[in-house]
């Protein structure tokens, strides 16, 4: 683990950004971003256009370590190169950002009120990847429709038994079991997922320390025990489909938590841009997400 990269994450002021989109997330982010799906026809094609919004944004001046702490990343972008050097490398040593891998290889089936991860049989094989790209840590998704405290349970196991394979190899993993912004049982469900998280932290060994990525939650300060955990580096927040004013408000009323958005991020940004253009509302987008971030 690299130490100043753990100490940024540990004590720096900023937010995560999450350039992370999937093959399944890709399409819906390049039409906000102004590229139709006429504009591709392969993975391939699809795949290289999201590449070069995302070096866009990465090679932008906006897009600085002074704001962002950090930034999750594909697994296509891992392997290609940003400003002439693998896109981990450009993040630490351009931008003093500290790059993360997202691992998880989508959602299973709804059960009991929720969606597990799928399975990755070929973690040991990403997560070798991350160490060789020199990424700090992983990131996986579940999702949380309902509070069904069975469904919850299930979450929280199977995260926690994947984390504890990324700490043994090395790596920070970030938790994110997503609790969806429209569930009729959202608050209930807040409850059941931090009770959850509290109790299996416990069985971390001493020292090890995760991250946990969470949905904004309906009561202020809610995850404060969470923030002040030794076993959890930082608390970090999805935008979940909030606008980025309604995210942005509701972060700066959850003291300690800071932002780790995708789509309140990207959200005005166009391919016709020219850069002035691009660079001023992206600059705006971080400076937002980043006094939010800082309460």
């Amino acid at each position: 683990m690299d130490e100043q990269q753990l100490e940024k994450i540990r004590g720096g002021r900023g937010f995560i950004a999450a350039l992370d989109q999937s093959g399944g997330s890709t399409p819906d982010a390049l039409a906000a971003y102004g590229i139709g799906r006429d504009a591709y026809s392969t993975d391939e094609e699809m795949f290289n256009l999201m590449q070069a919004m995302r070096s866009r944004i990465a090679q932008s001046p906006a897009f600085d370590g002074d704001h962002i702490l950090g930034a999750i990343l594909f697994e296509d972008s891992v392997h290609r190169e940003v400003g002439g050097l693998p896109f981990a490398d450009y993040l630490w040593s351009s931008k003093r950002i500290v790059p993360f891998l997202k691992i998880d290889r989508g959602l299973a089936p709804v059960t009991d009120g929720v969606q597990l991860m799928k399975p990755i049989p070929e973690l040991d094989t990403l997560l070798s990847l991350g160490l060789k790209k020199r990424v700090f840590g992983t990131k996986m998704r579940s999702f949380i429709r309902l509070a069904d405290g069975k469904g919850i349970a299930a979450i929280a196991d199977q995260q926690f038994h994947v984390a504890r394979q990324i700490l043994d190899a090395g790596l920070v993993p970030i938790l994110e079991p997503e609790i969806s912004i429209e569930s009729p049982e959202k608050e209930a469900a807040e409850g059941l997922l931090k009770a959850a998280i509290l109790e299996r932290l416990g069985g971390l060994a001493q020292g090890q320390l995760i991250m946990v990525k969470l949905t904004l939650p309906e009561i202020d300060d809610f995850y404060t025990e969470l923030v002040h955990h030794p076993g959890i580096l930082r608390v970090v927040a999805l935008s979940g489909g909030y606008t980025r004013e309604a995210a942005n408000a509701r972060l700066a009323r959850n003291h300690g938590v800071i932002a780790s958005f995708s789509r309140a991020l990207t959200n005005g940004l166009r391919a016709t841009q020219d850069d002035g253009e691009f660079n001023a509302i992206l600059s705006a987008s971080i400076k937002s997400i980043f006094e939010a971030s800082i309460t």
